[in-house]
């Protein structure tokens, strides 16, 4: 007699449904795992068997073979002990066969049989809902998978809690979700002096989520501005929040189970590899491009980092996700975020300052700024030059606006985004926009018209160019709460994206 469970193997936040069946026969006493398992989960058979001997279980001298199929789907984890040891103890009669075939499990068994908390329990628990199944996982993934509502979740701490639960002598309560948190902002717009023109590029690169760069010489305050970003930007919705808290799962970054509300934020060194920033190793696991999704990557030192990492954000930034592709599999991730990017104007950073700069000027500045490539440039949507504060201006109290105001119109900027795209094709914010559809929303005024011609002619923007122009120009249009798309937002937009403004 076979018996059978159930579990999942992850492929990107796809989580696939796996069979786990046992077969104990007469043979030469052994123990194999068949089904394409990787190390670990080869392994299982001894912290099953020792964990079960911990129970005052042994296993009988016959042959126990454990096949994971489909055969042909990679099995990586050791979220594989614990389905494991649910088939085998239906196959020695210890638990009811219907019980373990309407189980999903995942869960790593230490040898004295206490189950280990794993990654991915929550798009573990959506796929079970999907199977209309219920998920077995340890107590300390629990709070974390039951924010899927549609699938009872039984955490238990040890195997024999299992046991117990499953043979109706102790049952377990249902596992309840964790603590959603907001994550009040350390950092207050407020605390910036001077910077008036950067501080208006943030506010609408957050309420249209478009790419934005800052250019500026050592301690203008590059940096400070970009970790001011998350107080002015919206909460994330509930879709949002679940969305990211998957990929968050995947990568074991969910704290306590809690669901977070707050939009990501990372930061990557610029030594990081390009598996690091895009996603791979051995496991294909999330990069942070995909763990910024639905928020922001920011990466200070941007020409500091390796070329073929730069090169590579081409794409996702284009498609908003990201496939990783290796011999055994395809992998593919959500990577919708805003990329801010800081860089200095040079290598010694004072381009700008005579009694400062090094020899090399200006061949220095064309020389460093020039490891970002032509069509990487070309994706930022806002382009700012940050000049040093004056130290007059550092002794003067903050007198600029705080963040929960800019936070503010931000939030009514991106209403009348969502309102205006009523959640059709997954579009959210004017970012998203393309094609016919941008031309809808986004038509300028004939004056507005006539301006994006004589600039498009005059500094030959490319495609991308002109109509990233008419996206950000519509996110000012929307901050001023405008329905037409008007000469001064176009303007505006375009004082962003040249080196210089341009209003004739």
């Amino acid at each position: 007699m076979v018996s059978r469970a159930y579990t999942v193997a992850f492929q990107g936040v796809e989580a696939r449904m796996v069979e786990v069946q046992c077969a104990v026969t007469a043979g030469l006493p052994a123990f194999s795992i068949v089904g394409l398992p990787d190390k670990a989960v080869t392994e299982a058979r001894d912290r099953v068997r020792t964990a079960l001997t911990s129970m005052a279980i042994a296993l009988p001298s016959k042959r126990i073979t454990v096949n994971l199929s489909p055969a042909n789907l990679p099995k990586e984890g050791s979220h594989f002990d614990l389905p494991i040891a649910f088939a085998l103890l239906a196959a020695l009669d210890i638990l009811p066969d219907d019980v373990t075939q309407s189980v999903v499990a995942l869960g790593e068994l230490s040898l004295d049989g206490t189950l280990v908390p794993v990654v991915g329990a929550l798009p573990a628990a959506m796929a079970a809902a999907e199977q209309g199944r219920s998920l077995l996982c340890p107590h300390g993934s629990g709070a974390e998978a039951a924010w899927v509502g549609d699938a009872e979740v039984i955490a238990a701490r040890t195997l024999g809690d299992v046991v117990r639960h499953y043979t109706g002598q102790t049952p377990l309560s249902p596992a309840t979700p964790g603590e959603v948190t907001l994550g009040p902002s350390k950092h207050d717009l407020r605390e910036v002096k001077g910077q008036e023109r950067a501080k208006r590029a943030l506010e609408i690169a957050a309420a249209g989520r478009h790419h934005l760069m800052f250019v500026g010489a050592p301690g203008s305050g590059k940096s400070m501005l970009a970790a001011r970003l998350p107080g002015i930007l919206p909460p994330l919705s509930a879709p949002e929040a679940l969305e990211t808290s998957m990929i968050h799962s995947l990568a074991g970054l969910l704290d306590e189970g809690g669901i977070s509300r707050a939009r990501p934020f990372r930061e990557p060194h610029h030594t990081a590899s390009m598996a690091a920033i895009i996603g791979g190793g051995r496991q294909a696991k999330p990069g942070e491009v995909s763990l910024a999704h639905n928020g922001v990557l920011f990466m200070d030192e941007f020409p500091e980092f390796a070329r073929t990492v730069l090169e590579t954000l081409r794409q996702p930034i284009e498609t908003g996700e990201v496939m990783i592709a290796r011999a055994n599999a395809h992998v593919k991730y959500p990577c919708k975020f805003m990329l801010v990017a800081a860089a200095n104007p040079c290598k010694c950073g004072y381009l700008s300052d005579p009694a400062r700069a090094c020899a090399r000027v200006p061949q220095c500045g064309e020389d460093y700024l020039g490891r970002i490539s032509g069509p990487l440039m070309d994706r930022f949507d806002l382009r700012v030059d940050v000049p040093p504060v004056a130290f007059s201006d550092l002794d003067l109290p903050a007198t600029g606006e705080s963040s929960a105001v800019v936070a503010t119109r931000v939030a009514q900027a991106r209403d009348i985004q969502l309102k205006r795209f009523d959640g059709s094709h997954g579009l959210m914010v004017n970012a998203d926009a393309t094609g016919d559809l941008l031309e809808e929303i986004a038509t300028p005024d004939t004056e507005a018209r006539a301006l994006l011609s004589k600039v498009a002619e005059r500094f030959q923007l490319s495609a991308r160019g002109y109509h990233r122009v008419i996206r950000v120009a519509r996110t000012i249009a929307d901050l001023d709460g405008s329905a037409e798309v008007r000469r001064t937002h176009i303007a505006e937009a375009v004082s962003f994206r040249l080196a210089a403004p341009v209003f004739a």
